[in-house]
């Protein structure tokens, strides 16, 4: 079997940490069909055949071990049978963790002690090594049952999905918007992405990697979709800009109108904000004054999570995650960035143009 960690859940108030719970669990069992779930105190176990890399996948999770069973009067027989099958003979050192749930009449330091004992006489070539062991055994006492395991695999942590609600996602395919993305799914919100098609400043290239990306982040969240959103405000409003010489709002008119068409979208699915990747000062449409006039253009929150992370910081998380494989894939940059953008625009300035649009 599998024994399933988490974390912030167990730091929620009972009904909430019950409701959580089992949020975790029906993701659990979406990920892995077949398969029995079964809950105890701050954990849970899974029985079957499981996939453990879409168990990585699974938020909420903070770590998970395959696992074996016995009771508590068999485990002094029972963790001498495993370390033969573990292959402890051909190690050099270990060490035993101890971890204990309930009411026992002994500590854990006691059973520690014990069992390491057992352990030494059996195989008397190995040394106990506290710091720096060849082998660790782990020991896991819950009132009458004990689990024994050897590694300790990571899981993406955060919350469960969808226990925060929806979010639309402004989605480009890049390096960023993912990442944001993928940030806002670990806090727990189911993300509907929605890529904004500029049609005639926007070429193919780029849609493809947008879905591609999807295809990736589909690991985290199974029913993930991409809207795509054909809008050819943009082709009208920079005819019109260039008339007036005022092209370096182009960046700024165009996202506004972005978060404008997530903002319709978010009221249409019940969605309580809107993501983007922007970083501070990444862009000329990142800086504090451009943000401050991108705000603007929403009622609802926009949230920003890379917002104080720089580009290599980002690409780490997007390699650590797999979404740079779709995010690098050849794409058009768009053409309607003007040559020498504003990047400390002025609200009334933007209102004004925009009331000409």
């Amino acid at each position: 079997m599998y024994l399933i960690r988490y974390s912030e859940i167990a730091l929620k108030s009972p009904p909430v940490r019950r409701r959580w719970e089992d949020v975790l669990i029906s993701n659990i069992q979406k990920s892995q069909p077949g398969c029995k779930v079964r809950k105890g105190r701050g954990r849970i176990w899974l029985d079957g055949d499981v996939q453990p890399e879409r168990l990585k996948k699974v938020f909420g999770i903070v770590s998970f071990s395959d696992c074996y069973h016995c009771y508590l009067q068999d485990l002094g027989s029972f963790i001498l049978t495993y370390c033969d099958t573990i292959g402890l003979e051909n190690a050099k050192s270990f060490a035993l963790r101890l971890r204990r749930v309930g009411d026992h009449a002994f500590t854990s330091q006691e059973k520690t002690i014990e069992l390491a004992d057992m352990i030494l006489e059996k195989f008397r070539h190995l040394k106990v090594d506290l710091d720096n062991p060849e082998a660790t055994v782990y020991v896991e006492i819950r009132d009458n049952d004990c689990y024994l395991y050897r590694n300790i695999i990571k899981g993406s942590g955060g919350l469960p999905l969808g226990v925060e609600g929806k979010l639309v996602a402004l989605f480009s395919g890049g390096i960023d918007s993912p990442v944001a993305t993928w940030m806002m799914m670990k806090r727990g919100c189911k993300i509907i992405p929605i890529y904004v098609d500029l049609e005639s400043f926007s070429g193919e290239g780029a849609l493809k990697r947008a879905m591609a990306v999807i295809d990736i982040l589909k690991r985290y969240q199974p029913d993930l979709e991409l809207r795509v959103v054909k809008d050819d405000f943009l082709k009208k409003a920079k005819q019109i800009m260039k008339k007036e010489s005022r092209e370096k709002y182009t960046c700024l008119i165009c996202k506004r109108r972005m978060y404008r068409l997530a903002e319709s979208i978010a009221k249409e699915v019940g969605a309580k904000g809107v993501v983007t990747g922007e970083s501070l000062g990444q862009v000329a449409s990142q800086t504090l004054d451009n943000l401050l006039v991108l705000d603007n253009a929403s009622s609802i929150p926009i949230y920003r999570p890379l917002i104080g992370f720089d580009k290599i910081e980002i690409e780490k998380i997007a390699r650590e995650i797999g979404t740079i494989e779709g995010s690098i894939l050849p794409a058009e940059a768009c053409t309607a960035v003007s040559y020498k953008p504003s990047t400390k625009a002025k609200l009334e300035k933007v209102l004004k143009i925009e009331a000409n649009l």
